[in-house]
């Protein structure tokens, strides 16, 4: 499973020109979801999102967390993130789980979320969304729950 994770002052998604869902201060996590993945990376991901230190305390230190600030998640859902583009100039989307697999992890990781008490917005899982934020610092972290050590 991999993820892009910036740290916003705020972010919104549409589809069809409609806001489907909004945060202030907080994260915009791009997902994307291997063949293979489980429940443990998705799990993993969750908890490296939530804890991860990237707002400032009051010597403008990077030491809190989400959770900290009382921020919010806006997780959208991106196989392109699975792209493989070493040979030729097309991305092959071969590792990106199947659709039936890649929500279900989608959603077990927003649920993992919640459960440390962030509010989550979403996306809609396969549409065509336009994506707006502001992203604060920039501050942006790569995350991989294959790549552990």
């Amino acid at each position: 499973m991999r993820a892009v994770v910036q740290r916003v002052s705020e972010a919104s998604v549409s589809v069809a020109e409609q806001c489907v869902g909004s945060i202030g201060t907080g994260l915009v996590v791009l997902l994307g979801v291997d063949k293979g993945d489980s429940d443990q990376d998705a799990d993993y991901i969750a908890e490296k999102i939530a804890g991860l230190r990237v707002f400032p305390d009051d010597q403008q230190r990077m030491n809190l967390s989400v959770v900290d600030v009382g921020g919010s998640v806006l997780m959208i859902s991106q196989f392109t993130l699975l792209g493989d583009v070493r040979r030729g100039r097309r991305p092959s989307f071969t590792d990106a789980a199947d659709p039936v697999m890649a929500d279900k992890l989608y959603e077990h990781c927003n649920h993992q979320l919640r459960l440390h008490g962030l509010t989550v917005a979403t996306g809609v899982f396969r549409a065509d969304m336009q994506l707006q934020l502001i992203n604060d610092g920039p501050v942006t972290i790569l995350l991989d729950s294959r790549k552990l050590f």
